[in-house]
C-alpha cells in the first residue's frame, strides 16, 4: 500500500515552479535554450530540495548519465514521509522561451509512490486529451473524424466551432488533412504539449482537445493535470524507428497497448503546479516590476478537484537575501 499524503502538498509545490519560472524568465528571448532550461532546472532542484517529502523523481531531465540534475531515480526533498513519485518539466516549451513565444511553463506533479506511468525506452506516445465536458467519449481506436465528432457532440458544440490543438510537425501532415476534412478548426503549436492538453480543459482557453503524436514523459505530466480537473486522455506508444521498436519488445512493452488516464495516473491523491514564464492562454508569463517581479501559477489537487489560481509578487532584494537561487545576473 503507498502511504496517503494526507496534507496538501499543492501549495508547497507552487513555491518549486515560481521559483524555476523566475529564474527562467530572465532568459526570455535570447536564444540560449541550454542556459534556460540550466537555470530553471537548478532552480527547481533547490526549491524541491526543501518540501516536507520523500520523493523520487520518476520523470525528470533523463538518465543520470546525461542530466546531472533532476535526473531519473533521484531522490529529493527533506526525506521524511510521504514518499512520493515527482515528475518535473522545468520548462515546457523551452524553444518557446529561447524565442519569446507564449505558453512556456514550468510544472512539477507528485503522486503516491509508484503510482506514476514510467515509459520504458520509447519517448513519444500518440495522444488524445479532452476536457471534463468530453470525459468518456473519446477513443484511439476510432477514426480522428470519430473522435471530433463524439466531443462536439459531448461539448454541445458544431464541429466547426471546435478547436483542436496539433503540434506542428512534418509527422502530422496526415492528421492535419484529416482534422480539416472533419470540418474542425486547428490551433497548430511549435512546442509545449503539456500546455496544450491541460487548455483543453479549462474553460477560456479556446481549446476543446489536442490530438497527435508528442513526448511520453508529457503524456504522464498532462494526464496528472487533466485528473485533478477531471478531463481524459488516451495514448498509445509510439516508437519513431526499428531501434526503439526493438527496444520496446526487449523492456516487454505492448505497442498495441491503449493508456486510459488511469493506467498514467493512477494515483487518487495527484498534486501539480504550474507557473507560466512567458504569457499564454493557460496562464501570464513573469513580469518584471521596478523592485520585483510577478508569477501567475495554477495550483491542483485531483482528491478535492480543487484548482487554485495563485498571482504572487516577489521582493527580489528580499529573495536574494536568503535564497541560494539566482534570480537575476550580478552586474559586477
Amino acid at each position: 500500500m503507498p502511504e496517503k499524503i494526507d496534507r496538501n502538498l499543492s501549495l508547497e509545490l507552487v513555491r518549486v515552479t515560481e521559483a524555476a519560472a523566475m529564474a527562467a524568465a530572465r532568459l526570455m528571448g535570447r536564444g540560449d535554450k541550454e542556459a534556460a532550461d540550466g537555470a530553471a532546472v537548478q532552480a527547481m532542484r533547490i526549491a524541491l530540495s526543501s518540501v516536507g517529502m520523500d520523493g523520487t523523481v520518476v520523470i525528470g531531465e533523463g538518465e543520470k548519465d546525461q542530466a546531472p540534475m533532476l535526473y531519473i531515480g533521484e531522490k529529493i526533498g527533506t526525506g521524511e514521509p510521504p514518499k512520493v513519485d515527482i515528475a518535473v518539466d522545468p520548462i515546457d516549451g523551452t524553444r518557446l522561451l529561447a524565442g519569446g513565444l507564449p505558453n512556456a511553463i514550468s510544472v512539477v506533479a507528485l503522486a503516491e509512490e509508484g503510482s506514476l506511468y514510467d515509459s520504458p525506452g520509447i519517448f513519444y506516445m500518440n495522444k488524445i486529451a479532452v476536457g471534463p465536458a468530453a470525459k468518456g467519449k473519446i477513443d484511439l481506436n476510432q477514426s480522428v473524424e470519430w473522435n471530433i465528432k463524439s466531443v462536439a457532440q459531448a461539448k454541445k458544440m458544431d464541429i466547426n466551432e471546435l478547436t483542436v490543438v496539433i503540434l506542428e510537425r512534418p509527422r502530422h501532415e496526415q492528421l492535419i488533412r484529416e482534422v480539416r476534412e472533419a470540418g474542425a478548426r486547428i490551433k497548430l503549436i511549435t512546442d509545449g504539449d503539456v500546455a496544450g492538453s491541460i487548455m483543453t480543459a479549462l474553460e477560456g482557453t479556446g481549446v476543446d482537445m489536442l490530438m497527435g503524436i508528442g513526448g511520453s514523459p508529457e503524456a504522464v505530466i498532462s494526464a496528472c493535470a487533466l485528473k485533478c480537473i477531471g478531463g481524459d486522455m488516451q495514448c498509445r506508444l509510439y516508437p519513431r524507428d526499428d531501434a526503439e521498436k526493438q527496444n520496446a519488445a526487449k523492456m516487454g512493452a505492448d505497442l498495441n497497448k491503449l493508456f486510459t488516464i488511469n493506467d498514467l495516473a493512477k494515483g487518487e491523491n495527484i498534486f501539480v503546479s504550474l507557473t507560466g514564464i512567458t504569457n499564454g492562454e493557460l496562464v501570464d508569463g513573469v513580469k518584471y516590476h521596478e523592485n520585483g517581479l510577478e508569477t501567475h501559477s495554477l495550483v491542483m489537487r485531483s482528491k478535492s478537484g480543487t484548482v487554485r489560481d495563485v498571482r504572487a509578487r516577489h521582493r527580489l532584494d528580499k529573495l536574494m537575501a536568503f535564497s541560494e537561487i539566482e534570480f537575476m545576473r550580478h552586474h559586477s
